[in-house]
């Protein structure tokens, strides 16, 4: 994110409880789309995105962790922005477009802390330009993959980033926070972090349940999320962006299998600041190359939190490259 001129990015993190959020303060006058695919999505305010929604520009965009109580960090945000009069001039108010998006990690946290108004505020606070941490931080602090055996064998998921620049010099640049039912793939579509087990090492989840019955309870309950943002400095519509937020998908489908199950809320942003002319055909292939690599960078990046390995550490305790 921070190769967008005027995009910043900030992080409230309690690894002590396993929850956080972030949040993406674009400049003002910024588009926004999203495209949503996982079957079980934690939202708010994400209708105003549409291409036909009268609402042009997104004030700011919220990460979180807490399931749909983690909506409430919002709130915090809107106040942020209302604070400095960000948002849509509506007559007699100013009103922060603020849309939301959570993943479920309350199976990390035992549900014993959310985000809330605070901790949007917080994160607001601590937004800054330049390079922003990724890994176990953030919404992706409590974040988890590979849920074929639940806790049994799963691994720490996170929140990455990566960024790429056209050959128009168009920057397009993706944040992910990686709390996946399926397993994570590198770029050889081997498992980087997945569900495991302690003799086999990776199972390779979407062929594990092509072959087998349900392993566990996990399968049939939701509580699975991917969240992507592009920003590109590109000047995309609303329908534009759109497009680019639908083929970022593409990305998800490259580094996770299983994606955009019935149990994940899947969703993918995109935020265009309208700095350079662009096209949205070449945005929406570079979008789907950088959140394939902002996913990798998640797992790749992220630390224990809780008792829960990382999928090197997992691979570690096998004395070797562990199962594929």
């Amino acid at each position: 994110m921070s190769a967008v001129e005027g995009v910043r990015v900030g992080h409230w993190t309690d690894a002590e409880a396993g929850t956080g959020c972030t949040v993406i303060l674009p400049r003002p006058g910024t588009v926004g789309a999203v495209e949503v695919r996982g079957g079980g999505p934690a939202t708010r305010d994400v209708d105003v995105l549409a291409p036909l929604a009268s609402v042009g520009s997104v004030t700011a965009l919220l990460l979180s962790g807490g399931s749909a109580f983690g909506l409430d960090a919002a709130s915090g945000v809107v106040r942020w922005c209302e604070e400095r009069g960000l948002g849509h001039a509506a007559g007699p108010a100013t009103v922060p477009i603020v849309p939301t998006a959570c993943i479920f990690d309350l199976g990390i946290t035992g549900n014993a802390r959310r985000p809330g108004p605070a901790e949007g505020y917080a994160a607001c606070e601590a937004a800054a330009p330049g390079p922003h941490a990724v890994g176990s931080v953030g919404a992706g602090t409590g974040a988890t993959c590979g849920k074929l055996r639940g806790q049994d064998g799963w691994c720490k998921g996170g929140l990455g980033a990566a960024t790429l620049r056209l050959h128009d010099g168009v920057t397009v640049a993706a944040l992910a926070v990686v709390n996946a039912w399926g397993d994570v793939l590198d770029e050889r579509n081997e498992v980087l972090a997945g569900a495991w087990d302690a003799e086999a090492g990776f199972l390779g989840a979407a062929g594990r349940v092509v072959t087998h019955p349900p392993e566990h309870p996990r399968l049939a309950a939701g509580g699975n999320t991917t969240l992507v943002c592009i920003v590109t400095d590109g000047a995309l519509t609303k329908t534009d962006a759109a497009v680019v937020a639908r083929m970022s998908h593409a990305g998800m489908a490259r580094a996770i299998s299983p994606v955009h199950t019935t149990i994940d809320g899947d969703a993918a942003f995109c935020l265009a600041t309208g700095a350079r002319p662009a096209s949205a055909f070449a945005c929406g292939v570079a979008a789907a190359e950088a959140a394939a690599a902002a996913i990798r960078d998640a797992v790749r990046s992220a630390t224990t939190v809780r008792g829960v390995p990382t999928g090197a550490e997992r691979r570690a305790s096998l004395g070797g490259p562990g199962g594929g």
